[in-house]
């Protein structure tokens, strides 16, 4: 190679030894197999020229070696990439000349085996002023040796230079690493080459949030937040301010042939400053173990506390892939199909508490959303989320599954408390945890802590429950609070039919008919019924307010003549009409085959209107509620 003279390459945080072929970020070895080296080899030492697959064939394959070359260089290339974490998409080291070769982007400095920098080496042509010295007569010897004391102070200095220099950098970065004190997990890219294996990458990431959330001193945003951000190559800093957070832990995940191959690193984003960087190779029967190998190595390098990792429970590779495929499908509302990869995890590992606190959420989802009664569903859910505590009592999701039986099934709001805080005990960074506890506020009239909790689960994660917020001021009869909060958030997420129901409810009780009209147009539109949007428009034009109410009454009347509709959506209907007696009447069934979210009626607004009923005061003093 011409570059043979300078035996080290160095671009960005990685080095490349040519003697001993080892490849090293931040000095952590990567691994990296003889054709990976061999492909950087020649791309570094054509100094940013393009390299074209026909001359990476003539180096790589000797002439009676029969493979599938496109294939096999392809496969190559991508595991270079995968070593320096670089993208096809977005290169910052290799790129590709569509159908030509490949050329390398990145700024390199080399290094002689001494540790002095120089530039890269070339061939250049003899200097005539050398020549013309060589025939001058020879210096005295004394200038010869004052020379040679120079060239060797000058190479003393520029050593001491690249020592103090490389010292900086190392305090530079545990001088970050100590500055991070909130984290952003980004989606691990999936590196596999089959689309259909996105689902393991989405699980390894939400496990690694999971596991790294349990950290006290280390605030961590939620999977939901940070999943909007998969396949999306924009500078980190960017992402780090929208999110919130110091820090980001990137990388990504190939599994093939049993074995998984995880790369990893960790950044400061202010500053853009590597701190860590790490690859594992692993069997596949040992996945389950990376999250939470990672988050003990995380904790070290930014020096928070950190308990002593937990006993590692055995679970099987087959169990563990049908629960990720299960919470793939939960995290995408799939809720029954997400149900029978819980049930498929269970099947093979009876044990596996995690797989038993998902299958719990996808019964008692169906129940609280209204998609089936409340018998249906209740005996499961509780025996499924009993069974997860049973089985892992330090298991945050099974306290919280619990919790959410006890809340909307049980309507045992002492217990769903205790459920909720211990789940919080166990994880304090937990959203879903601190939103269940924000519900069982609101439904024992304590709407300060209510909102608190929905602020910090929001604060937690931003783009999980979008409206969540904004129904807490609403449960608090701050409309116009609502309103803002609901308003800022349908700019950003306007897919979200809750936003809009939110924002209608808060302009029909604060009497903006017209504004209410329009939301709930929306969300017509959004659930993929622009016809009922266009009559609704036409039925507000010629009878106003009253004319939306008995739409909404309609609609509920046709939902029900396709499917099971809870009472309580009958009682909300005519809660718009204002008619109390049909109000109460649908309440009082809602009791009476005990519809889960009757639990929250307290701090339902639209109910308003019948507090100061007898019969609905009678209705709370049987379930136990404080009266407003």
């Amino acid at each position: 190679m011409k570059t043979s003279a300078a035996q080290t390459a160095i671009f960005g945080p990685y080095s490349l030894d040519l003697r001993s072929g080892e490849l090293r970020k931040l000095g952590t070895k990567v691994k990296m197999g003889e054709q990976s080296f061999r492909i950087l080899c020649l791309l570094l030492d054509a100094k940013g020229e393009m390299v074209t697959r026909e001359e990476l064939r003539t180096k790589l394959w000797a002439k009676d070696t029969f493979v599938d070359f496109d294939h096999g260089l392809n496969s190559a290339v991508q595991r270079l990439r995968d070593s320096l974490s670089d993208s096809a998409d977005n290169p910052r080291w290799i790129e590709t000349v569509p159908r030509r070769g490949y050329r390398f982007v990145g700024q390199v400095e080399w290094q002689e085996g001494n540790g002095a920098s120089s530039a890269p080496a070339h061939e250049t042509e003899p200097s005539p002023t050398l020549e013309a010295s060589a025939a001058a007569p020879q210096p005295a010897p004394r200038t010869r040796h004052t020379w040679a004391l120079a060239v060797a102070i000058l190479i003393l200095v520029v050593a001491g230079l690249a020592i103090a220099y490389r010292a900086w950098k190392e305090s530079a970065k545990r001088q970050a690493a100590r500055m991070i004190r909130s984290l952003a997990v980004l989606p691990l890219e999936n590196l596999s080459g089959d689309p259909t294996q996105d689902y393991f990458a989405d699980g390894m990431t939400d496990e690694l949030i999971t596991v790294l959330a349990k950290n006290g001193s280390l605030r961590v945003v939620s999977r939901t937040s940070v999943m909007q951000y998969k396949g999306v190559h924009r500078p980190l800093r960017d992402i780090a301010s929208e999110l919130g957070v110091d820090g980001i832990l990137e990388g990504s995940v190939a599994r093939s042939a049993g074995r998984i191959h995880l790369n990893v690193q960790l950044i400061y984003a202010p500053t853009d400053t590597h701190v860590w960087a790490e690859s594992y190779d692993r069997d596949s029967s040992q996945a389950y173990l990376l999250p939470e190998q990672l988050s003990q190595t995380v904790a070290r390098e930014v020096r928070t506390a950190t308990s002593p990792a937990p006993p590692q429970r055995y679970i099987n590779p087959e169990a563990h892939d049908a629960y990720l495929r299960g919470r793939y499908l939960w995290f995408n509302h799939d809720h029954r199909s997400s149900r029978e990869y819980f049930e498929k995890a269970i099947q093979i590992q009876p044990d596996y508490a995690a797989a038993w606190s998902g299958l719990a959420d996808s019964y008692a989802i169906c129940g609280v959303w209204g998609d089936c009664t409340a018998s249906q569903v209740s005996s499961k859910g509780e025996s499924a989320a009993r069974k997860a505590v049973e089985l892992d009592a330090s298991l945050p999701e099974a306290h919280n599954s619990l919790a959410g039986w006890y809340l909307f099934y049980a309507w045992d709001l002492p217990r769903a408390e205790i459920e909720s805080k211990r789940s919080l005990e166990l994880n304090p960074n937990f959203a879903e945890g601190h939103h269940m506890l924000s519900f069982i506020f609101a439904a024992t009239n304590r709407l300060d802590e209510s909102l608190s909790e929905q602020k910090r689960s929001t604060e937690l994660d931003p783009y999980s429950r979008n409206s969540a917020l904004g129904f807490a001021y609403l449960q608090q009869r701050k409309f116009e609070a609502a309103i803002n909060d609901l308003r800022l958030r349908a700019r950003v997420v306007p897919s979200d039919f809750l936003i809009n129901e939110g924002l209608f409810q808060a302009y029909w009780l604060t009497g903006k008919w017209k504004e209410a009209e329009q939301e709930y147009e929306k969300e017509l539109e959004i659930v993929g019924w622009p016809e009922g949007a266009q009559s609704l428009r036409h039925a507000f034009e010629v009878g106003g307010a009253k004319a939306i109410a008995r739409f909404r009454l309609d609609d509920v009347a046709y939902r029900a003549r396709k499917g099971y509709v809870p009472p309580m959506d009958f009682a909300s209907g005519y809660a718009c009409l204002g008619d109390k007696d049909k109000t109460m009447r649908y309440l009082e069934e809602s009791f009476r085959v005990r519809t889960p979210w009757l639990i929250m009626v307290e701090s339902e607004p639209m109910f308003d209107f019948v507090h100061s009923e007898s019969r609905y005061q009678a209705l709370i003093k049987k379930m136990g509620l404080p009266i407003h």
